[in-house]
């Protein structure tokens, strides 16, 4: 069995990490921290300026912020943050936006309130949001994480400010209080990310108690299907789920990619209902997910062994993004369905062998779809690393296997992980620029 110190590590990680959020992550960062900058300027600001990384733009050129009646953009989000979010509720800031406070977010919008620009030489997750009134003016930096606030400043001096009680039921996040002074991104996973490995993830998933986390797993499986229910029942996005099943039946094999694609079809395109993310995303809190919960269905399982593998799933998961990290040019969906198909290969009741074969043929397949931002279009990506992630179970299960050396696939699991991980974050490096150099060149 897992020692105590790797089964609380593993605990804290998800407990940190599935946390709800309201609408695509990388906009309600940006409305989050403009949020926290007029709550520490203590009144309306009379102007925004906001300088975002790379990778903020991308991800939120595309994407309707929620609650904002389709709006786009970094200077929407930001001004829907100061004129209505609650900063307290941090990923779900927009939550409570009234419909008459959005005619003075387009009427401040229209006068050009917020000035945005691109941060040079930042990590890929940064978010800089200043208010200002008068000589007064409040800052608020994110990075690393999008609720990580590494500076929170009034008037050039460091200030601490309250955090609302957690809503009744649900643990406060770790990460998120602005404190004076810059913060580490993920406390328990900064500090638990070495003891990640598969093995270890897969007898945890096995053998823990798992009760101080079944709340989060039983949230991400309520709130996920629920936005899932939603983009199949209605026309939002693309329609790729819907279009799923109407053309190619209703196999769990299909359901299995119908389900996460269709909560990205209403999410990227401004539905407000929450999802329980997975590595700071909604896309991959539902890939990793919704998939899992579809064979669980078909298979008729105890919904403990339900749990025990979504444990394993979002684990496998964020196992990968260690080292690509939240925001680069590979698509997250990629490492999501790659777990979401570890934790399917755990239903089935696959050992060692099998999860780790999931992951090799997963990742042997599909390792290099690009992230070009967040939009409509991530759902068709998704759809097409869970039909990958389902094939590698099916082959792995039938004793096939990518070999050792084909291409980035090493003989052991945490070798190929580490490799797609250095492709990810160091050999796409020029290909994020060249992506955004595109993105922003009309």
């Amino acid at each position: 069995m897992v020692s105590e110190n790797i089964r609380s590590a593993y605990s804290a990680i998800l407990n940190e990490e599935l946390v709800p959020a309201l609408g695509c992550t990388e906009p309600i960062a940006v409305a989050y921290a403009a949020a926290r900058a007029r709550e520490i300027l203590g009144r309306m600001p009379e102007g925004l300026c906001v300088r975002c990384s790379g990778n903020i733009v991308k991800n939120v050129k595309g994407v309707r912020v929620p609650n904002t009646g389709g709006l786009k953009g970094i200077a929407a989000a930001a001004v829907a943050g100061v004129v209505g979010g609650d900063a307290s509720r941090r990923l779900e800031v927009l939550e409570g936006v009234r419909p008459d406070q959005l005619e003075e977010v387009r009427r401040l919008l229209a006068g050009g309130y917020c000035e945005v620009s691109l941060a040079e030489g930042v990590e890929n997750l940064f978010i800089e949001a200043e208010a200002f009134d008068g000589d007064d003016t409040a800052v608020v930096r994110i990075e690393g994480s999008h609720t990580n606030i590494t500076l929170a400043s009034r008037n050039g001096e460091s200030v601490r400010h309250s955090v609302a009680a957690p809503e009744a039921g649900r643990k406060p996040e770790s990460r998120g209080d602005a404190t004076a002074g810059p913060r580490v991104e993920g406390g328990a996973l900064a500090s638990g990310a070495g003891l990640l490995n598969i093995r270890d993830i897969l007898e945890y998933a096995e053998t823990a108690d798992l009760s101080d986390v079944e709340r989060v797993l039983a949230d991400q499986i309520e709130m996920n299907r629920a936005i899932s229910d939603e983009g199949l029942n209605h026309a939002w996005g693309a329609q790729v789920g819907k279009t799923l099943l109407k053309t190619r039946g209703t196999d769990v094999r299909v359901r299995a990619a119908a389900r996460p694609a269709a909560g990205s079809d209403a999410r990227m395109s401004g539905c407000s209902l929450p999802v329980v993310i997975n590595s700071g995303s909604g896309n991959q809190g539902m890939t990793v997910s919704l998939p899992v919960v579809e064979y669980a269905l078909e298979l008729g399982v105890p919904r403990e062994r339900l749990i025990r593998a979504l444990a394993l799933s979002n684990l496998v998961a964020i196992r990968q993004k260690i080292r690509i990290g939240k925001l680069s040019a590979y698509c997250g969906a990629v490492s999501a369905a790659c777990g979401s198909g570890a934790g399917i290969a755990f239903l089935r009741c696959g050992g060692y062998r099998e999860i780790c074969d999931t992951i090799a043929n997963t990742l042997g397949n599909v390792g290099g779809i690009v992230c070009d931002g967040a939009k409509p279009s991530c759902a068709a990506k998704i759809a097409t690393a869970v039909e990958a992630a389902v094939l590698a179970q099916d082959l792995a299960f039938e004793g096939r296997a990518f070999a050792d050396g084909e291409g980035l696939v090493s003989e052991d699991v945490e070798r190929t992980i580490e490799n797609i991980g250095t492709l990810g974050r160091e050999g796409m490096r020029e290909t994020d620029k060249v992506i955004l150099r595109i993105m922003t060149s009309d």
